[in-house]
């Protein structure tokens, strides 16, 4: 599954622009993901040297992801662009109606989608 990730509010305990401390939890649940064999996108409103410092940032703390705010490349030939909104199968953001659910949650929910398939 392609799953998006925000960044703020999401990877890390900060207020925008500034970035806070890493998110244990996503971390983990990040590497899990990754570790299953999920393509994971940080999907973010940052750009220019905001997103360097949010990338750098991932690196730094050992976040794992395969892109940002860019598409998975067969997903971009398919439809022809590389446009802004990331085609994914899962939209993690802590915006979603109902806030942010735990990350037991998120990966119960994602485990049970991949059941369905």
């Amino acid at each position: 599954m392609i799953i998006a990730v925000d960044f703020d509010g999401v990877l890390h305990f900060g207020e925008y622009p500034s970035i806070g401390t890493p998110s244990i939890e996503a971390k983990k649940a990040l590497a899990e993901l990754k570790k299953s064999g999920h393509y994971i996108i940080i999907w973010t409103c940052r750009n220019g040297d905001l997103l360097l410092s949010a990338i750098n940032w991932l690196v730094e703390h050992g976040f794992p992801f395969d892109r940002v705010n860019d598409q998975e490349p067969k997903n971009a030939a398919i439809y022809g662009d590389n446009s802004r909104k990331v085609y994914a199968d899962v939209y993690i953001d802590d915006r979603n109606a109902g806030g942010l659910a735990s990350w037991d949650n998120i990966l119960n929910y994602i485990a049970y989608l991949e059941s369905q398939k």
